[in-house]
């Protein structure tokens, strides 16, 4: 029986409530001349993989692209795509009806401009075995896919990796699909950017409170008081 692999060293020393509110979407800020270890993407899917999922099925299947012939088809897709969703010229009110800041806009500008820089893209997919996509709800099948996805960023996060989720290819996904010759019946759920960061760590984003989106025992139910010392 061959050793089990040596896992990659954390390089982060983060609580776990660290680790869950200060991993960011980094677009700005993705070291675009740094190479990646694949062995850290690696590390960081093989914890993935403990994430839920429906039926414990595991459909998931993971590309990870570091060629950079790939990475360039990939990116000239997704910029062609940005800008079809966010006209060059445009606001962020005018390209997306007020949904995204002008920051935010010009940190998405920023990744579509340099995504073909990004050391590794990792798109995450599944596998719906012949099936097509139910016409209604479909929460019930790709939560058998995001939050493995989200165990990844968070894995790369504590190994000084940034990510950024993003969806936009998938205006054009069979496109994409055809650069990395994917089956028809896997479908892709996300694209993340990864590479290590710029700077000296990330905090807290701003939020809502919680007392504004949280609902006890029903939507009309009372605000939340807290706990008691009773």
């Amino acid at each position: 029986m061959s050793a089990p692999a040596r896992p990659v060293r954390v390089t982060v020393p983060l609580t776990p409530d660290e680790l869950l509110t200060t991993t960011r979407s980094v677009r700005r800020r993705l070291d675009l001349t740094r190479p990646v270890d694949v062995a850290l993407v690696r590390a960081c899917v093989e914890i993935a993989l403990q994430a839920p999922n429906g039926g414990n099925t595991q459909r998931w299947h993971w590309l990870v692209v570091a060629d950079a012939g790939l990475r360039k088809q990939i990116a000239e897709v997704y910029r062609r795509v940005f800008e079809v969703r966010y006209p060059p010229s445009a606001s962020a009110a005018e390209a997306a009806g007020g949904a995204v800041s002008d920051r935010m806009l010009a940190g998405g500008r920023h990744l579509a401009e340099h995504l073909h820089e990004v050391p590794v893209l990792v798109i995450p997919c599944l596998d719906l075995g012949g099936r097509p996509l139910p016409t209604g709800s479909q929460a019930g099948v790709w939560g058998s896919l995001l939050p493995a996805a989200w165990s990844y960023m968070l894995a790369a996060r504590a190994r000084g990796l940034g990510t950024a989720w993003t969806t936009v290819h998938l205006d054009a996904e069979e496109e994409v699909a055809d650069i990395l010759g994917l089956p028809r019946d896997v479908r892709q759920g996300a694209l993340i950017p990864t590479a290590h960061v710029l700077g000296d760590g990330f905090g807290p984003a701003p939020r809502r409170s919680v007392d504004s989106v949280l609902h006890l025992d029903g939507w009309g139910g009372g605000a939340w008081g807290g706990g008691s010392d009773d």
